[in-house]
């Protein structure tokens, strides 16, 4: 058993299947706890992932080197040290102490998509580059702060890092030297954006230090732009593979928001949490997770899980509940979902009536090599 399931998961990270891992994740969920080769335990049905999600036994704590001596951030502690974090990098975000702070931003962030599409060349547009892309990190950008100008040298340092299993250390040491830098011409000077309200909010909490700064800038920049880009991808995917859903989208344009909640449990940017650790001897769904034990919770596979789902492989926005695991749960739920949804709903509204005369060029697309972030490296289409 062990070995069939190593060799499964190890096929799940084979970058070879990344254009449809789903029926490897029904094989995946046969057995809801599987402990790997390595010692590691991989959860992948919605009902184990979701209670691990909330089980203050497993733990987010990481023993990977520190980059540039930097302490990790808050997605990666436990409480206390975590609550503090997040509550600080939620100040100038969202409620309660910014409330309209992603609602403010919509009518920018209507005007970023249409001039983007609007940049579209007549015949052939490579979806991802060209708008699923550059549509969330300049809002990214415009948020936190970082000249947009620089986006070529932070997207080769993040793509180095990011497409593969483990992250490189060379590269997000470069990032984060980066955004150090950044940090401190806020510190000195500060203005409108996120980083210079971070650098210089004096909430009941104190001010985070120089270093957790850069940390969670390095985290704010990359989570801020990379599972939004996945996001509209791959919504622009289902709608050019299932044109119905286009046009009933055409016609209801309020049919936006559970089409977008659909795509996020059909095909998540996200699709797997891994370097979890148990505290203590975890009991659940009939295998013992040992303490000290890597944990590694499988957020796609639980999302087509048939014990929660009907018709799980079925894409319909119409199902209720609309529940899905893409942004987590617990207390590590992802920071930046509101404005994620945002930015989807706003941009797959926008491109729907190019998507309309779009015929896609290669199916399946080409695919990043990260399993943990899933989505087309481009998504070329024609328009006719």
């Amino acid at each position: 058993m062990t070995t069939a399931v190593g060799s499964v998961f190890s096929a799940i990270l084979d970058p070879v299947n990344r254009h449809d891992p789903y029926p490897l994740y029904t094989s995946l969920r046969r057995t809801p706890v599987l402990p790997a080769p390595d010692g590691s335990y991989v959860v992948s049905t919605f009902s184990s992932v979701a209670a691990l999600l909330h089980d203050p036994r497993v733990s987010s704590l990481t023993d990977a080197p520190d980059l540039l001596g930097l302490p990790p951030s808050f997605l990666k502690l436990d409480p206390p040290s975590h609550d503090r974090l997040r509550r600080l990098a939620t100040r100038p975000f969202g409620p309660p102490h910014s409330p309209h702070r992603v609602a403010d931003m919509e009518p920018w962030l209507a005007s970023l998509a249409a001039e983007l599409i609007g940049e579209f060349p007549p015949s052939t547009v490579d979806l991802v580059d060209q708008f699923a892309y550059p549509l969330p990190v300049r809002v990214i950008c415009g948020l936190l702060g970082v000249p947009l100008q620089d986006e070529p040298r932070f997207r080769a340092w993040i793509d180095e890092a990011l497409n593969r299993v483990e992250p490189e250390r060379q590269a997000l040491g470069d990032l984060a030297e980066y955004l150090g830098d950044l940090v401190d011409r806020r510190i000195d000077d500060p203005g409108e954006d996120m980083l210079s309200a971070l650098a210089t909010d004096n909430g009941p909490d104190g001010r985070m230090t120089r270093a957790e700064l850069v940390s969670t800038a390095v985290l704010l920049l990359i989570a801020g732009h990379e599972t939004t880009v996945n996001l509209i991808a791959n919504s622009c995917l289902v709608l050019l593979r299932q044109p119905l859903w286009l046009e009933r989208l055409m016609a209801e344009p309020g049919l936006i928001v559970p089409f977008v909640e659909e795509v996020l449990r059909y095909d998540p940017p996200v699709q797997m949490l891994r370097w979890r650790t148990a505290l203590a001897d975890i009991p659940i769904a009939g295998t013992t997770i040992p303490q000290g034990a890597p944990i590694t919770l499988v957020l796609a596979a639980g999302n087509r899980d048939p014990e929660q789902f009907a018709d799980p492989d079925r894409f319909d926005p119409g199902r209720r509940p609309a529940q899905h695991l893409a942004f987590g749960d617990g207390i590590h739920y992802c920071f930046g979902a509101p404005l994620a949804r945002l930015e989807a709903q706003l941009a797959v509204s926008a491109l729907a009536p190019v998507l309309m005369r779009a015929r896609l060029l290669e199916d399946p697309p080409v695919y990043r090599t990260s399993a943990v972030l899933r989505g087309p490296r481009h998504l070329r289409v024609a328009l006719d």
